[in-house]
């Protein structure tokens, strides 16, 4: 059973920064897509980003060039830096795993969450003055 335990959330204020984590454990192999979503009160859940078993990314328009998705493999973690932190980047951050892979969608990974299987509990950002 594959298990997601995300970590790092806070309130800050704009402009600042942090590192969100995700422990995961369960993966039986390495053939696996990782990534990372948000929800806002009242909105839908939100693909931010994706990375796939060779590292590469795929990033929502919204957070690029502000959020970095990584991962350690020794560790079994996975990350998300965010920078230059606004009001808007407020919501409950998930890590997910679909043990498939990235789907390939036009010129990138799709970031819808369906096509994610694996879920974890959610860790809350919150940027106010």
């Amino acid at each position: 059973q594959v298990k997601l335990v995300e970590s790092g959330g806070g309130s800050v204020q704009p402009g600042g920064s942090l590192r969100l984590s995700c422990a995961h454990s369960g993966h039986t192999s390495r053939n696996y897509c990782m990534g990372w979503f948000r929800q806002a009160p009242g909105k839908e859940r939100e693909g931010v980003a994706a990375i796939d078993t060779d590292d590469s990314t795929t990033y929502a328009g919204s957070v690029k060039g502000r959020f970095t998705i990584s991962k350690d493999i020794a560790k079994n973690t996975l990350y998300l830096e965010i920078h230059s932190l606004n009001p808007e980047d407020t919501a409950m951050y998930y890590c997910a795993s679909e043990p498939t892979g990235c789907t390939y969608c036009g010129d990138g990974y799709c970031l819808d969450a369906p096509l994610f299987r694996y879920w974890g509990q959610g860790t809350q950002v919150t940027v106010s003055s």
